[in-house]
């Protein structure tokens, strides 16, 4: 009788092992401003208790201030935000998951200023860069090492907006895939355009070419759109404007957006440069999130509805210049990346109203500006 007693119990206890949440690693890209700190830092994230425990770092990588993952793990990709009299570049490395480690495999420079986004196709081949200074978007080919060969193709951005201070000239500020892989998205803070291009991976020069009628939606002038996320079903997008600080809701359906709410996500501070900066949605599609910098220094929430549509939830305050924001692979925490506060701040979503609650966990890092996570098994 014991011995099944204790079968019992073990099986019981590999039952509660196996319903833990994975851990996973944390990339963090900072502002280094001339080598003020290490660049990208690595740590061990515990979804299952919101900890962070550092585990290594970069150095002489000058503003890794975005990143991505390969969809294995294995390869880690960063824009270098340099511009003035320092061209913008890339950066790739190998991440070895067993130590948490980075290994610098090489750079390339990107042929244009300031390169503020970068992206990854599923098949790991294709990188893409959005520079927002240079007013144009790099597409780098991948080795099989997981080094990036010089750039195959140049796409120029042409135009500018009404707001004389930051709209004298494109300024693309993201590349985005389609859920189906099928399209990249670039929203233009310059041009008031969210442009849209054909993805063709297996291509070995034309990986992108125009879509639609004109190869961009506009948007109204003076909104200078920044960032944007599609709903888990891919049936909705939300752009996130950063100037007119609001969200536009479109239908989407290959391809095709159809807008149906715009939606403040702040209406503090200045009219013309709002400040807000990322937006995400939770792994459920049921909470949407956006950083806001400026005079609100906040996060607003939002319940999103059964037609994709957003009903505002609150704000939570958040320490100074809020910039990237992420929620963890399990839904259970949002991670905010306070630029000038040189913290990271982990909050806990409330699972049936999507508020946050301060987690009491800060990881202190200088100038965190964007943040990733890859599982570590």
């Amino acid at each position: 009788m014991k011995k099944v007693f204790l079968v019992f119990i073990c099986a019981l206890f590999m039952i509660n092992v196996k319903a833990q949440n994975p851990i996973y690693y944390l990339l963090i890209g900072t502002y280094t401003d001339g080598g003020a700190n290490d660049g990208i830092y690595v740590y061990r994230f515990n979804p299952n208790k919101g900890e962070a425990t550092f585990i290594s770092k970069t150095s002489g990588v000058q503003n890794p201030s975005w990143l991505c993952i390969s969809k294995d793990g294995k390869f880690v990709y960063a824009v270098n935000e340099n511009s003035g009299t320092n061209p913008g570049e890339v950066s790739a490395f190998a991440f070895d998951k067993k130590t948490g480690t980075l290994t610098l495999l090489n750079k390339q420079p990107t042929d244009g200023f300031a390169p503020a986004h970068i992206n990854i196709d599923a098949s790991g081949k294709n990188v893409i860069t959005a520079n927002y200074n240079g007013g144009n978007i790099t597409v780098f080919k991948t080795n099989d090492d997981g080094s990036l060969q010089p750039y195959v193709q140049l796409v120029g951005h042409e135009g500018y907006g009404v707001n004389v201070q930051r709209q004298e000239m494109p300024h693309p500020h993201e590349v985005v895939f389609s859920p189906d892989q099928k399209f990249i998205f670039s929203p233009d803070l310059g041009t008031d355009r969210l442009y849209q291009y054909n993805f063709n991976g297996s291509d070995a020069k034309n990986v992108l070419t125009a879509a639609n009628d004109t190869g961009y939606y506009t948007v109204d002038d003076g909104f200078g759109p920044r960032h944007m996320t599609f709903s888990p079903d891919g049936k909705t997008a939300y752009l996130l404007n950063e100037l007119a600080g609001n969200i536009i809701v479109f239908n989407y359906e290959n391809g095709k957006f159809t807008p149906k709410q715009t939606i403040a996500s702040t209406t503090a501070g200045d009219k013309n440069d709002r400040g807000s900066a990322e937006i995400v949605i939770s792994p459920n599609g049921k909470f949407l999130y956006t950083s806001n910098r400026g005079q609100a220094n906040d996060v607003a929430l939002f319940k999103v509805q059964t037609d994709g549509t957003l009903l505002e939830n609150g704000k939570q305050p958040v320490n100074a210049n809020p910039r990237g924001m992420m929620v963890d692979p399990t839904g259970r925490f949002l991670l905010v990346a306070s630029q000038n506060g040189n913290t990271i701040q982990v909050f806990v979503i409330n699972k049936n109203f999507g508020l946050l609650q301060d987690a009491g966990i800060k990881i202190d890092v200088q100038k965190p500006t964007c943040m990733q996570m890859t599982p570590v098994n």
